[in-house]
């Protein structure tokens, strides 16, 4: 990672843009350290299939009818065809997570490079952590922040099991993945699962911000990145299951943290009036991965990208306060 790197959005990977992230055979290192963690046992690959979800394969329109960010590429709208796959209920929680450190040993990078990105609304003292990326005073760079230790030292995940793993990089979500036997959803998928059987509606539940019922999302209210009036019950990550699930079953789709997919960054696959394409899995090059859904920390009046469509993208090696993940896996 690198401290100065801006990002491309304000609750984004903060680790991203031109120049920025490991260099190729630090990334190399860190991706042979991923896909080289011993497998779990039969039983424990068994229980964690067996959480995931089913999404029904089918032709679905991916992407937005128009952009607001037209450098995310998420518009026009396209028709895809995806096979039926397996998707996990909610993002990987800290409890799941240490269950596979304690198993494999496994060291996040934030973890091997010995800092991470926090919101400033989380630092107790700001004045001892100067270091932010340019122009963005809001991320800080903390010493000893990780997944264990979600604002630095003094925290615990202890504290907050069924929360969303955090400071998670994309080698990281893949290492853990790895170990289950599953993988990370491709892009497609993701946004088939999170659309839960809607079509052309901005959110997992319709095309309201916040329904009637109530908020059903976990972003930002208030005065960004100065006040957050919690008006849906948090201020940071909320546990998973805060939520009521999609058609599909799935929690937190859009809001809380940004979940890393399988693809690397660039157009949506496909083109507008083509014939679907099947399973695509993104382009075969590039450095930067793809986030989705959107964080805590979104905002209407500077970073709405809590949608469906929504997406960001940061290099593989990138942690925050709001990146996580989930699992997927293929049907048969």
């Amino acid at each position: 990672m690198d401290s100065e790197a801006a990002p491309k959005a304000c609750c984004g990977g903060v680790g991203q843009g031109a120049g920025c992230g490991a260099g190729q055979g630090v990334g190399d290192a860190f991706e042979a350290a991923a896909l080289s963690v011993p497998a779990a046992d039969a039983q424990t690959r068994a229980a964690l299939r067996a959480e995931l979800k089913p999404i029904p394969g089918g032709i679905f329109e991916m992407g937005a009818r128009q952009s607001r960010y037209p450098q995310d590429l998420d518009s026009p709208r396209r028709k895809l065809r995806v096979s039926p796959f397996l998707m996990a209920p909610t993002t990987v929680t800290n409890a799941q997570y240490a269950r596979f450190v304690a198993q494999t040993g496994y060291r996040t990078v934030a973890e091997a490079e010995g800092w991470s990105f926090v919101f400033h609304l989380f630092v107790a003292d700001l004045a001892a952590a100067p270091v932010h990326p340019a122009g963005l005073p809001w991320w800080r760079q903390i010493e000893g922040a990780c997944w264990q230790a979600p604002e630095g030292p003094g925290s615990d995940w202890r504290e907050r099991p069924d929360h969303p793993a955090i400071h998670i990089s994309w080698y990281d979500a893949l290492a853990y993945a790895t170990w289950a036997g599953l993988r990370l959803p491709r892009e497609a998928e993701w946004e088939r699962a999170a659309r839960g059987g809607l079509a052309r509606m901005k959110f997992p539940w319709g095309n309201t911000l916040v329904p009637a019922e109530g908020h059903a999302m976990n972003t930002w209210q208030g005065v960004f990145p100065e006040e957050n009036s919690a008006e849906d019950g948090h201020v940071g990550p909320a546990p998973v299951r805060s939520f009521a699930a999609n058609g599909y079953g799935l929690h937190e789709m859009t809001g809380n943290v940004w979940e890393w997919v399988q693809d690397r960054f660039g157009p949506l696959p496909g083109r507008p009036g083509a014939r679907p394409v099947l399973d695509p899995q993104g382009p075969g090059e590039g450095e930067e991965r793809v986030q989705r859904g959107g964080s805590f920390l979104c905002h209407e009046s500077y970073c709405d990208r809590y949608h469906v469509h929504s997406r960001t993208r940061s290099h593989p090696d990138s942690s925050t306060s709001n990146s996580g993940f989930r699992v997927a896996a293929d049907a048969c």
